[in-house]
């Protein structure tokens, strides 16, 4: 039985050029190429920017099958590949010369009552009140009550996230290799009645993040995660911590976290 590829593509000219070069490719190479998700798939070969990758974890959870970017996008820190190196990077798979990166998400589970409601991001969760408004809430770490906090919300990101929103608020970027999570206030009050961290915080993963909005201001809060946004209303309290999901994503043996985040970044 020949090897499956599955192809994904946004709709643009050069996105569908590199995605008939790769296909002919492997092909050529004796695997049977699918285009769209293929969830028995070896290799899912998204093609696009960070955003194409984002749309497949939230429409099709976290596929099983080892994944890789092409970048034809704009900043593309998730994609591996440029269009002009496809063909280098189709001999390079075929030829073993990879490693694999396993990426956590981050989940919290949102209770009301004795609903729970559980949603997951690649990058980050990002918890706020309703819009325009501060957000008060107790934060724990672990067991330990840390802070009230009063600001505009909080972010928890992964050291995949760490790059993304996370790095625009000023936290600190975290080597992918590294297992964490990284607490980051979102514009937090620092004054006489209202004493909130100023920084980021960065937490073993097996610490899970407890937040309980305070009732007498509003429980109402709304999520943001990978671009997406939920809303909940009269939240008792929530819980962060690092998922069990994962992103299996191919790196080629060429390519460095760090030299990466130098040419995106500097």
């Amino acid at each position: 039985m020949k090897k499956k590829i599955s192809i994904i593509t946004n709709t643009q000219a050069v996105s569908e050029k590199t995605a008939s070069s790769v296909e002919n490719a492997f092909e050529a190479g004796g695997y049977e190429v699918v285009r769209g998700f293929a969830e028995d798939a070896e290799l899912i070969i998204l093609i696009g920017g960070d955003g194409v990758l984002l749309r497949l974890i939230h429409e099709h959870g976290f596929p099983k099958s080892n994944v890789v970017g092409i970048n034809t996008g704009h900043l593309g820190f998730f994609q591996e590949v440029a269009p002009e190196e496809a063909d280098d990077f189709v001999e390079a798979y075929q030829n073993g010369n990879y490693q694999i990166q396993t990426m956590n998400g981050v989940e919290i589970e949102v209770r009301k009552g004795n609903k729970v409601h559980v949603e997951t991001g690649l990058n980050e969760m990002v918890v706020r009140g309703r819009p325009g408004c501060l957000i008060h809430m107790d934060m724990s770490i672990g067991d330990s009550m840390i802070e009230t906090f009063v600001g505009d919300g909080i972010l928890v990101a992964t050291p995949a996230g760490s790059t993304a929103y996370n790095y625009s608020l000023g936290g600190s970027i975290v080597d992918p290799r590294l297992t964490l999570l990284e607490v980051t206030p979102i514009a937090p009050m620092n004054t006489t009645a209202y004493r909130c961290f100023t920084s980021s915080i960065v937490l073993p993963a097996e610490l899970p993040i407890s937040l309980v909005p305070d009732k007498t201001n509003s429980a109402d809060v709304q999520l943001e995660f990978d671009g997406f946004i939920k809303h909940y209303k009269d939240v008792d309290c929530m819980r962060v911590k690092l998922s069990d999901k994962e992103l299996k994503l191919v790196r080629l043996n060429t390519r460095d976290f760090w030299t990466k985040v130098k040419d995106k970044y500097l």
